[in-house]
């Protein structure tokens, strides 16, 4: 249902449906479910760091789809190559966290 409405409100203003879309509604969902199932605040600032950290890489999707898009790169072809792009961004930002002693 989310994604419906994101998608229509979209269609009539991109400001608000890029809005609407940030929000990170998983992280949240999951955050109040663990507390509700473990009251664990440690885990969850936990998970939250994890995320800031992983956000990162996944920043590098939302740069490269729109500039491959504008260069009239097919559409699948675009999504396929930065997904994949933002994949080995993961690994290498595993890695340098790794090096630098963070574990998430």
């Amino acid at each position: 249902m989310t994604l419906v409405a994101i998608s229509e409100i979209s269609k009539r203003s991109t400001t608000v449906g890029s809005i609407l879309a940030s929000i990170p509604l998983v992280s949240l969902l999951a955050f109040v479910w663990m507390y509700i199932d473990t009251k664990d605040t440690a885990k969850i600032a936990e998970l939250s760091q994890g995320i800031f950290w992983l956000v990162i890489p996944s920043l590098i999707f939302f740069i490269l789809f729109p500039v491959l898009l504008k260069k009239n790169v097919d559409f699948w072809l675009s999504l396929g190559i930065s997904l994949t792009i933002m994949v080995i961004g993961y690994f290498i930002m595993l890695f340098i966290l790794k090096k630098a002693g963070i574990s998430i």
